[in-house]
């Protein structure tokens, strides 16, 4: 019966079967409250939705700048002539109109609006690298609170074995079969048993807390899980060549060379002239005297030659060109790094994998040798500290099936992780999708006000 027990909680995780108790949580779920609470993954979606105001920005360039200004004063005046005295007194008051539009920067704007685009491109393959560290680092919080949930049971019904085999000791030595040895062994192995077993729940607890910090909800009723096969390529091979296309990092790195280079061509064009047009429309009262107005108008035609600024401008351009090499090279080692995280994670995957079939041969090895151990030392051809060795070498085993299963869970997520796949759209988890889209598409031509609706 206490075996029994033991079985049933290696099979925690080492059935790892589709189907789940009535309302226990899933791993599927899971991740679905860490994509809609998680605070770091709302964070990204926060910093992509600021980025976004770089377009219009940059779009601000192409339209006019308006400025209303007035004037309100006194002006109070006196002559002295001989010994008459003469004076006025009256209040100077107007405003002004005044309307600056560019005609032609020779590409800065829009150089400056590309780099704005390019970069908002770039911010969203960052909102999905986001996304697919919070989804990993949920579904290996998942998997690591199934799996110290197993070892603690396993500990639990190993002191529960423990106990009975002290108890049936204790008999044997009231009846002289054995000696105080003996009892004194298997009661030194239930000490280490129950300090083996705190130690799990400590890990437990830990695990539960990282649990609660990425997914924002406490652990209840965990459902057994299963690794993500359906999804992976057959075979490295494959990964590697889809991680170079797909992978967020790798594009992001493309789209920010993309934006150093519009960003050079911009400041280059500081260079260059500018034209533009400035109207101004004017009305004043009491205009240099009393009851007297002025009305003015006027449109002026502006070209603006840059000569020299102190070589700031050279020095700017420098500067980003510079910047631009840092980017390609940075986009080089993204291909780099990512090639090398698939070839990784599929390796500890197909490891993962053998590990589970030499962890569940060891658990049947084991099963029948701890039994036939237990049958020899009734007969007296074993001592009782074969039968604990045993004992703890089934718990051995049974504590790798564990950790296998979880581990095959854990590198099928860090595989798709590692190509660039790991997406709340191809996971089909049950939550209205982020688009970051929206938002652009809500403020990219905003010409006025501080709120988006």
């Amino acid at each position: 019966m206490v075996f029994g027990r033991i079985g049933i909680a290696a099979a925690l995780l080492a059935s790892l079967s589709a189907t789940s108790a009535l309302g226990a949580e899933t791993i599927e779920s899971a991740l679905a409250k860490a994509y809609v609470a998680n605070p770091d993954l709302n964070a990204q979606r926060a910093a992509v939705r600021a980025n976004d105001e770089t377009v219009p920005r940059a779009l601000a360039g192409y339209r006019p700048r308006v400025t209303i200004s007035g004037t309100a004063g006194l002006t109070d005046s006196s002559t002295v002539s001989g010994s008459s005295i003469s004076g006025d007194r009256y209040l100077p008051r107007g405003g002004s109109l005044q309307i600056d539009q560019n005609i032609y920067t020779f590409g800065r704007t829009e150089n400056s609006v590309a780099a704005a685009e390019t970069g908002v491109l770039s911010a969203r393959e960052q909102l999905r690298s986001a996304e697919q560290a919070v989804l990993l680092d949920a579904a290996t919080a998942y998997m690591d609170v199934l799996r110290d949930t197993a070892f603690l049971d396993l500990r639990r019904a190993n002191i529960e074995v423990l106990r009975e085999q002290l108890r049936q000791t204790q008999d044997r030595f009231s009846v002289g079969e054995v000696t105080r040895t003996d009892v004194a062994q298997v009661e030194a192995r239930l000490a280490a048993a129950q300090a083996e077993s705190s130690a799990a729940e400590g890990t437990l607890k830990a695990s539960v807390a990282r649990y609660r910090q990425v997914i924002g909800a406490d652990p209840r009723s965990l459902a057994p899980a299963r690794p993500q096969d359906k999804l992976l390529p057959r075979s490295l091979e494959e990964a590697v060549k889809s991680s170079q296309a797909e992978h967020p990092a790798i594009v992001a790195a493309n789209f920010n060379v993309r934006s150093a280079e519009f960003n050079v061509k911009a400041a280059r064009a500081d260079l260059y002239p500018s034209i533009g047009v400035t109207g101004t429309a004017q009305k004043q009262f009491d205009y240099q005297g009393a009851n007297r107005e002025l009305d003015s108008f006027s449109l002026v035609g502006r070209l603006s030659v840059p000569i020299y600024e102190g070589g700031e401008t050279y020095a700017r351009v420098r500067q980003l060109r510079e910047t631009l090499t840092q980017r390609r090279l940075e986009a080089d080692f993204a291909r780099d790094r990512v090639r090398a995280a698939v070839v990784a994670s599929w390796s500890q995957y197909e490891a993962a994998r053998a590990r589970i079939a030499s962890a569940q041969a060891q658990v049947e090895a084991s099963t029948i040798a701890l039994n036939g151990v237990r049958e020899e030392a009734r007969v007296g051809q074993r001592t009782t500290y074969d039968v604990l060795v045993q004992d703890q070498e089934l718990l051995s085993a049974r504590v790798n099936l564990v950790s296998a299963q979880r581990d095959r869970v854990v590198a099928s997520y860090n595989v798709l992780s590692a190509m660039g796949r790991l997406s709340a759209v191809r996971l089909a988890l049950k939550v209205p999708v982020y688009d970051p889209a929206a938002h652009y598409g809500a403020v990219r031509n905003k010409f006025i006000g501080t709120g988006i609706q």
